[in-house]
């Protein structure tokens, strides 16, 4: 049927008004959110020439009260997504960069892991990307969420 998505999952329609990549982080040792978190989303330049393979800033934010990043890429479709270039690609690689130990410090932990990266390829630039960040001052996990 024309115009029927109720057979999909439900990531593969994003709903737009939802962001492109929503990326909470959760204090783990605490039950709590993580907020005041750092976050860095870094697109990858493959070398042609046998050069090194480099990760370029694309866009950066911090986790709000409630632990969330809800502003890290601009609205998929918009005027500011076409300006600064942001549009998640399909086969694109990219890694988002944590600086866990800020964090810890404002809450006068200590911290083995001065930062998390994660790294992640886009299949479908449609769908909605949910990256959920869980950390503690000794460990770290993470998952592809729906």
């Amino acid at each position: 049927m024309d115009g029927d998505d109720s057979r999909l999952h439900p990531t593969q329609c994003r709903n737009p008004l939802l962001p492109a990549m929503f990326v909470p982080v959760l204090d783990s040792s605490t039950g709590r959110p993580a907020p005041g978190v750092f976050l860095r989303l870094q697109i990858l330049e493959t070398s042609k020439d046998g050069g090194p393979d480099i990760f370029h800033p694309l866009a950066k934010g911090y986790t709000n009260s409630d632990g969330r990043c809800l502003d890290l890429l601009p609205p998929t479709g918009s005027t500011e997504e076409a300006k600064e270039n942001t549009a998640l690609q399909a086969g694109q690689t990219y890694k988002i960069v944590f600086k866990t130990k800020d964090y810890f410090e404002k809450t006068e932990r200590p911290s083995f892991y001065p930062w998390v990266e994660i790294t992640f390829t886009i299949e479908n630039p449609h769908e909605h990307y949910h990256i959920p960040l869980l950390i503690s001052p000794y460990s770290f996990t993470t998952y592809r969420g729906s």
